[in-house]
């Protein structure tokens, strides 16, 4: 090769060299298993990518940055290298709320830049997800994370707004064209639905939060989203008995280490609104368990005295009722009565809401401990998490004293350092063997994967808000909270009230819509605890809605989704061992819901009894009203069920 040969392959080589490194050329793609769901990244000033669902363009040009205080991770970005493989894992959670085994195969691209920084993109059949990677020496201070997302088409937002970063994530859904979503108007958290209105819908959440605050979302006015973080707390002032005031903020988002790796961003991208009901995306894309040996993790189902102000009353309740120590032991012998494992004792069991070590003397815990155990049923004590945070040696206390569980309350915020306090708390908690129930809760984000003695999370508008939890909200909860993760909605009411004739409080607390909806809610909806919101006596007086109820399971061998559209139904069906159990809710918008189940999932070679609660004939005006039938089917079969206003389906198959 003569020199000027030479020259100009040098000169070619120098100018792929120079387009690779400086970001410029050809969009590099990612496909999924499947083939049907694309993301392709390209690289100038900022890092773009576009996400594609058999060809239909769902985000165009999404950008990407981590905004450090030394430079944004993102800018200008000079690309070293560009790596695909593909993984497959079975995952199986220990505490598993759809599947006891779960298959994950995907496909990853991970662009190393230069700067000791990469991206890991990874594309499932059901949806994609990227998190950044940083190899920094010591820590970084990280000012703002760009996380924007450009609509390729008018779409429709089922998101839950907020006033401020202080929420309990408790607000009722909003539903917001995407094109009048400004940027004066509220802010959302996650989860978020979008429906695209053509085919697809598409689940935004994040999973392996740790050391960092959870994200919100703003719409920018321009037919998008973008991303907001809480900044980081640095000062905090009193204000009562559960909860600190913020009094100065940090100029950044997060201080971290500088060698990690960031939340995953994820969608779920599904033409199927069954797919929803079904996916195990925060899971797939969790941390793995802390815990080697989780054999001590017992999920279950709770009665619960606050809902229903400790009222139990009639014949058999000789005694003052209240939060004293007959009463509770009369909740301890209900419990033990249907096989529910755990009471809880909410506010009140202790003399002071600021001191967990001296009982309320009404109350005696060591005595209800005692008790409890003589009838198998264990004790989970409320606290804030203010008192918490101020005795973390209380964990070892109730160790000793015999308590199961712990329920946390009113953290309101999910800032970098609340949201290390939940790691922190359920660390300790685990090493003394105790379970979390986290109320006043941001939503699951991983951190119930790591640490699996956190059994469930609130962060939702459940029925604790009595008259504020209207079915037409609650049935966007399948969809979207739930559908990240285990959700303490607190279910159970045996007084059930039509919207317009409702009017109840404690301790005569009521549920909106039918009675069937309140048991196909144990079926359909995932905690691993799961409570009995309402009075033993209710329950007592509906045995045969109380014998079905807790013979629900908390955790789950497999789930089928079998009819699902968002906002309007919901039905699901759910094997534990041998035995399927099926729950359906519905909204209030028509009268009546004629519905087709199949029942395909069973062994078409075997006969099956089928238990099923429907809602009576006059249910969509006196809420109360159920019909009980027995029948006999097989596998392959259909069932036509209906469902009234508000109302439900609820079986068992054996």
């Amino acid at each position: 090769m003569n020199m000027l040969k030479k020259y100009a392959v040098l000169l070619c080589l120098m100018l792929v060299f120079s387009a690779r490194s400086s970001g410029q050329g050809k969009p590099i793609d990612l496909l999924s298993p499947d083939g049907k769901l694309k993301v392709s990244v390209e690289l100038s000033d900022q890092i773009y990518y576009s996400v594609s669902a058999e060809n239909e363009p769902l985000f165009t040009k999404n950008h990407l940055a981590l905004n450090l205080k030394t430079g944004t991770l993102g800018a200008n970005a000079k690309l070293l290298s560009a790596k695909k493989s593909s993984g497959e894992e079975t995952i199986k959670p220990a505490v598993p709320l759809k599947f006891s085994s779960v298959k994950s195969v995907y496909n990853d691209l991970l662009l190393k830049f230069k700067g000791n920084y990469s991206i890991e993109f990874r594309a499932f059949n059901d949806g994609i997800a990227y998190r950044f990677i940083t190899g920094l020496k010591d820590s970084i201070e990280v000012v703002n994370e760009d996380f924007a997302i450009n609509f390729s088409g008018d779409y429709l937002l089922h998101l839950q707004q907020n006033n401020s970063f202080k929420t309990a994530y408790e607000e009722l859904y909003s539903h917001i064209e995407s094109n009048k979503w400004g940027r004066q108007d509220k802010m959302a958290d996650l989860p978020a639905l979008i429906d695209t209105r053509k085919q697809y819908k598409i689940l935004i959440s994040e999973t392996d939060l740790s050391d960092y605050p959870a994200m919100f979302l703003k719409g920018t006015g321009n037919n998008g989203l973008s991303a907001v973080f809480p900044m980081a707390p640095l000062e905090f002032g009193p204000d009562g008995d559960r909860s600190q005031k913020i009094l100065r903020e940090a100029d950044y988002i997060a201080r971290t280490n500088g060698t990690r790796s960031f939340p995953w961003r994820y969608f779920v991208v599904t033409k199927d609104d069954r797919q929803l009901l079904e996916n195990t995306m925060t899971l797939k894309l969790a941390p793995k368990s802390m815990i080697t040996d989780p054999s001590w993790i017992k999920p279950g189902q709770v009665s619960w005295e606050w809902w229903n102000d400790a009222s139990p009353y009639g014949p058999d309740v000789n005694f003052v009722s209240g939060y004293n120590l007959e009463t509770y032991k009369y909740y301890i012998d209900f419990a033990s009565k249907y096989g529910i494992p755990y009471i809880i004792m909410d506010e009140g069991w202790a003399k002071s809401t600021t001191d967990p070590y001296t009982p309320n003397p009404k109350v005696d815990v060591k005595e209800l401990i005692r008790y409890g155990k003589t009838k198998k049923v264990d004790i989970i004590l409320w606290l804030t998490w203010l008192t918490v945070h101020n005795n973390m040696d209380l964990f070892k206390t109730f160790r000793e004293w015999g308590v199961k569980g712990v329920k946390i309350d009113f953290m309101d915020r999910s800032d970098q350092w609340m949201v290390n306090y939940y790691e922190n708390v359920v660390k300790e908690a685990a090493a003394h063997k105790i379970l979390v129930d986290y109320h006043g809760a941001f939503k699951p984000a991983g951190l119930e994967y790591k640490y699996p003695n956190l059994l469930s999370y609130e962060g939702v508008r459940g029925l604790e808000q009595m008259g504020g939890c209207p079915p037409d909200n609650t049935i966007y909860l399948p969809f979207l909270r739930n559908a990240v993760g285990a959700m303490d909605f607190t279910p159970g009411a045996m007084i059930n009230l039509q919207p317009e004739a409702y009017k109840a409080e404690r301790p005569n607390a009521a549920g909106m819509g039918t009675r069937v909806a309140q048991l196909a809610m144990y079926v359909l909806f995932e905690s691993g605890l799961q409570m009995l919101a309402d009075n033993p006596t209710l329950y007592y007086r509906n045995h045969e809605c109380t014998e079905f109820i807790t013979s629900v399971p908390t955790t789950w061998d497999e789930t089928r989704a079998l009819a699902a559209k968002v906002g309007e139904l919901a039905v699901v069906a759910k094997r534990k061992d041998k035995k399927w159990f099926v729950g359906g809710i519905t909204n209030g918008k028509e009268d009546k819901r004629n519905i087709e189940l199949n029942f395909d999932f069973l062994d078409a070679a075997k006969n099956y009894t089928i238990t099923y609660f429907e809602d009576g004939i006059n249910a969509g005006r006196q809420a109360m009203d159920y019909r009980k039938k027995t029948i006999q089917i097989r596998g392959g079969d259909t069932m036509k069920i209906t469902m009234v206003r508000n109302g439900g389906f609820a079986a068992v198959i054996e």
